[in-house]
């Protein structure tokens, strides 16, 4: 992430903003990208494999 983006996000937090919560905004921001970035490379995962994967950890949450 670029240094103009990372100062922008500490920007646009609110005053009372702590330093948890610019952690937490960066930290959020860079997954984001980081999921673009392998949209775009092609790392994706099938819809249906997803919904298989999320099935699958729904039957093991509710034995």
């Amino acid at each position: 992430m670029p240094k103009s983006k990372i100062v922008a996000a500490i920007q646009s937090l609110p005053e009372d903003a702590t330093v948890e919560d610019a952690i937490e905004r960066l930290l959020f921001l860079s997954r984001i990208e980081e999921g673009l970035n392998q949209a775009a490379r092609g790392e994706t995962i099938p819809h249906e494999e997803v919904r298989r994967r999320l099935e699958a950890k729904m039957g093991a949450w509710r034995t």
